[in-house]
């Protein structure tokens, strides 16, 4: 039991395909006490009743800092202690450089970086008390080659955000104990991606990724286990990407 009697809260985590939701139950299954943050509290405590008893589910928009602190105050009423966090929160507008509007710019740039920002400040009391603490960030392969398939440049502005956001963080936070680190993920089968990749376009893809496949939720939620578990004790600022060698670098 890599996380055994860990509580462990993770942001957007609630869809059914999602890697929140994929994570959420690795978390369970190896000993963690999951906490799942969504917009929707109704969605949010579905989700915890389905990975099982002890888990539980909150409301949380993490683009409000008052949100994420009230979410955090909250897990530690409930549990007493926050171990990890994973800051999965986020959202995708597949949008061309001259569409991009001050409203999507707004959009993306606040779930996915102001977000990463608002809920680490929010739990990071907690951890500083404990002197332990892991938070997993989730960036992008967009970030690192310059736009993806269903992101515009202004995700994958965000998501470069949040790997500097990040490392920032880790380097600040390591005298406290807490490890930070990121998840880079390629193109991923989840709720996003359904129903957007025509047979060509999987094809395409396909061809150019060495292990010759599409990724599965399951394949970062690993990661992210790893990250949030002692297997990765000596690690912080690290980059992990999890994308069959679609980039290589």
């Amino acid at each position: 039991m890599l996380l055994k009697d860990k509580v462990c809260v993770i942001t957007g985590a609630a869809s059914a395909r999602g890697i929140g939701k994929a994570t959420a139950r690795l978390f369970a299954a190896q000993g963690g006490r999951v906490v799942i943050l969504d917009l929707d509290a109704g969605q949010a405590e579905a989700a915890a009743r389905e990975i099982g008893q002890g888990h539980f589910g909150l409301a949380c928009d993490v683009a409000n800092r008052t949100a994420c602190q009230a979410a955090a105050d909250e897990v530690i009423a409930q549990a007493g202690q926050i171990d990890v966090l994973v800051n999965n929160a986020g959202i995708s507008q597949p949008l061309k450089l001259m569409e991009i509007e001050a409203a999507n710019y707004d959009a993306v740039t606040d779930v996915n970086l102001r977000g990463t920002l608002y809920m680490s400040q929010a739990v990071i009391p907690a951890m500083r008390r404990q002197r332990t603490g892991a938070i997993v960030c989730m960036s992008s392969v967009s970030a690192q080659r310059g736009g993806g398939i269903f992101g515009g440049p202004h995700y994958s502005a965000a998501k470069a955000g949040v790997l500097g956001l990040a490392k920032a963080m880790a380097r600040e936070l390591g005298s406290d104990g807490i490890r930070v680190n990121s998840v880079t993920p390629g193109l991923i089968q989840t709720d996003i991606t359904a129903g957007k990749l025509t047979d060509a376009m999987r094809a395409e893809i396909v061809s150019g990724i060495p292990l010759g496949r599409l990724g599965v939720a399951d394949d970062v939620a690993n990661v992210c286990l790893f990250l949030a578990s002692d297997l990765s004790a000596y690690l912080t600022g690290a980059v992990i990407d999890v994308n069959g060698g679609m980039l290589i670098h």
